[in-house]
């Protein structure tokens, strides 16, 4: 594992970054950051309201900043907000932290997931499903820099736990 024992979540909206990490963090012994929670608690403003008051400039700073925080503890699961490591900085920072592991699914699982959430700001208007594969698409070369990368359209939460956790047991090994 890398220099600080971390485990860094990234990937798409309605992956299962949150509730996989939770999961991870209780399994593993290790506290459970979400940066997305970060910022909202931080700003006491939902993700959304920062989007549509604020624009995703905003954001996008507000998330450089709490990536920066947070990639310098140890010992700790991350789940990061979905456009995270497309940001040069937030990804090289993360992935100096720990291992970074990309979970992924089909546009339309993604979709399936999310789409009684008025809270994906990106989402909004027209066409969702089609915003999705264009998001995906624009950040394929960003989640390709991960060590690992899992697909969850087909694994339940515990599946991909138990994914994640047989992978950092097996990278601590000497």
């Amino acid at each position: 594992m890398n220099n600080k024992g971390n485990i860094i979540l990234t990937g798409f909206m309605g992956t299962g970054k949150s509730s996989v990490g939770q999961k991870v963090a209780q399994r593993l012994n290790k506290r459970f950051v979400d940066t997305d929670v970060v910022i909202a608690t931080e700003t006491g403003k939902t993700i959304a309201a920062i989007f549509a008051e604020q624009g995703e400039a905003h954001f996008r700073a507000l998330e450089r900043a709490a990536i920066a925080r947070v990639s310098e503890a140890q010992d700790i699961v991350v789940a990061t907000g979905g456009g995270a490591m497309v940001n040069e900085d937030n990804a090289r920072r993360l992935k100096e932290s720990g291992m970074v592991i990309c979970l992924t699914a089909a546009p339309d699982v993604i979709w399936a997931r999310v789409q009684n959430n008025a809270d994906r700001p990106l989402l909004q208007g027209e066409n969702p499903l089609d915003k999705i594969r264009l998001l995906l698409a624009s950040r394929a070369e960003a989640y390709a820099k991960a060590d690992l990368t899992i697909d969850t359209s087909t694994l339940s939460i515990d599946e991909v736990v138990e994914t994640i956790c047989s992978q950092v047991k097996t990278s601590e090994k000497p």
